[in-house]
């Protein structure tokens, strides 16, 4: 990524147990120390991302519908790299999860598992923050399940029809 466009200022990377995390920031920070990397994890399942803001491995929860993001306890060496070089880390809904999908099919013709569609959901949630630089999204794995794909098409065309710019929880059927 970072040789197709050196100009990157921000990556952000979906987080599970944190070694493709942990790969990414020490990769970018040799590359370019300014590159700000950021991780996502689903609220449904936080353990790295309280295992993050504690600086120490937490257990948490797991019900996710992102696979690549399902874990219920932080892992110590990953974690121990992401306290030192992960410069911030937010959680998105599976239901912004859900909706990125779609727009990664959408817009980027691009067919993404929850984790890699995390990223997209991310930036959204941080798009006053992040505008006008220029970002890298990690969008990991296409494992994608069917009836998972219908329900985040159904979501999109569920806010698109309310003329809504947020996510909102549907029924597909």
């Amino acid at each position: 990524m970072l040789e197709d466009a050196a100009e990157i200022e921000t990556i952000i990377v979906p987080i599970g147990g944190g070694s493709g995390a942990a790969g990414t920031c020490i990769v970018a920070k040799a590359i370019n120390p300014r590159i700000r990397v950021i991780g996502v994890q689903s609220k449904a399942a936080p353990a790295a991302y309280n295992s993050w803001q504690a600086h120490e491995v937490q257990c948490a929860p797991n019900a996710t519908i992102a696979e690549g993001l399902s874990t219920g306890s932080g892992f110590a060496l990953p974690q121990s790299m992401l306290w030192d070089l992960l410069d911030d880390f937010v959680l998105v809904d599976d239901e912004e999860i859900l909706l990125a999908m779609a727009w990664m099919v959408e817009r980027a013709h691009t067919l993404a598992e929850g984790a890699g569609a995390a990223t997209l959901a991310a930036a959204y949630q941080l798009r006053a923050q992040l505008a006008g630089q220029t970002l890298g999204l990690i969008c990991s794995g296409g494992n994608v399940m069917p009836a998972q794909l219908r329900e985040a098409l159904a979501r999109l065309a569920y806010v698109e029809s309310a003329g809504r710019n947020n996510p909102r929880p549907v029924d597909p059927d």
